[in-house]
């Protein structure tokens, strides 16, 4: 009970604290252009991802034009980011796989399918893993899922919101969904993502500047000692 009580302590505070620095404005958009977003977010902030999906609708005419575009095209919408050959080979993949199989570019039919079955559809495109299932999910299908990226596994171990010892992506999400309450889902997502890119870098993370880091087991155990300053010398009198 007690360290049930404690993790709630501190996604209390992460919500307090870290959500006066972070805009919480949403993109609002069809469940087939959600996953195109999701290609963009993992593993980046929302200031990165805004600006990649900007201009991947702004520099191609239609979906039909990204798709036959090349991946060096695409590639430099995303530069700056990680992995961006990936990133645009998942995107060309996904809108060719959609056209061979609806010929359209949406997804809005997954709403009639009811959340199992939509989730289980969408696990079937090539380019899906567990965070593109989980973002969907989340931010166009009404269902509760925790997006696990880098960020997010990185602050929720430091934290102390899941177990060191848990690797399973599936059993981490699972653990942070009992712990969220699905009407902070999307909150949540936005401000521990937003505390990784910031704050809690994988190398030398800033744990002087994080606002939670009175809460963070990792700031804890690696706070540096303050340095003790060498004592006066004192001169005797002749």
């Amino acid at each position: 009970m007690a360290a049930t009580v404690n993790k709630q302590k501190i996604v209390t505070v992460l919500f307090s604290k870290v959500k006066k620095v972070v805009s919480q404005e949403q993109q609002e958009l069809p469940v087939m252009e959600q996953v195109i977003y999701s290609i963009c977010r993992e593993g980046s902030s929302k200031d990165q991802a805004d600006e990649v999906y900007q201009k991947l609708t702004a520099q191609f005419f239609d979906w039909n034009e990204l798709r036959v575009s090349s991946v060096r095209e695409l590639e430099e919408c995303f530069r700056g980011m990680t992995r961006p050959v990936d990133r645009a080979n998942r995107v060309i993949g996904f809108l060719q796989e959609l056209f061979e199989t609806t010929y359209s570019f949406e997804l809005e039919f997954l709403h009639k399918k009811g959340l199992k079955q939509a989730t289980k559809h969408l696990s079937r495109y090539q380019v899906s893993n567990d965070y593109l299932g989980a973002w969907v999910t989340q931010r166009a299908l009404g269902g509760h899922a925790i997006p696990i990226d880098p960020p997010t596994l990185r602050v929720s171990k430091r934290l102390g919101l899941i177990e060191k010892t848990q690797e399973q992506v599936v059993e981490i999400r699972n653990t942070l969904e009992h712990l969220i309450p699905k009407a902070k889902g999307v909150e949540f997502t936005d401000l521990i993502s937003a505390v990784g890119m910031e704050y809690c870098h994988e190398k030398q993370p800033n744990c002087a500047a994080c606002p939670l880091a009175k809460e963070c087991q990792f700031a804890s155990e690696n706070a540096k000692p303050a340095s003790k300053k060498p004592a006066a010398v004192v001169k005797k009198s002749k």
